[in-house]
């Protein structure tokens, strides 16, 4: 990892920019194949008050996916449905290291919180 070199920052936006997404805290429930998908596997997850189907692109960066059940992450819970693969995505997994092509972690809380929390 010594030889990373972190990305330059993006351009400055207004708070209220990042105040109109609302990021939570969920655990996940459950992870399930998206048949003719390489990419995808379809996490359940729990936010407290109701439950969401969210689409994430791990499947070739985690051997066993379904580690991952029970483990709590951040989650963006207000972006429009997205069709992907013929399956609906109610959301958006944060996981850390993607975009810099690092095999990603999730973003997890220090510690247990109640699921819904919000970030921020």
């Amino acid at each position: 990892m010594s030889s990373f070199v972190p990305a330059p920052v993006k351009p400055t936006v207004a708070a209220s920019v990042l105040e109109s997404l609302d990021v939570r805290l969920g655990t996940i429930t459950a992870v399930d194949e998206v048949p003719g998908s390489r990419k995808l596997v379809r996490l359940t997850v729990g936010f407290g008050d109701h439950s969401r189907r969210i689409l994430a692109g791990m499947k070739q960066e985690r051997s066993n996916p379904s580690e991952l059940v029970g483990r709590q992450a951040l989650f963006v819970v207000n972006l429009a449905p997205k069709q992907m693969a013929g399956k609906v995505s109610e959301g958006m997994l944060f996981d850390i290291g993607y975009a810099d092509g690092l095999v990603p972690a999730l973003a997890i809380p220090e510690r247990p919180l109640p699921d819904g929390t919000r970030a921020g």
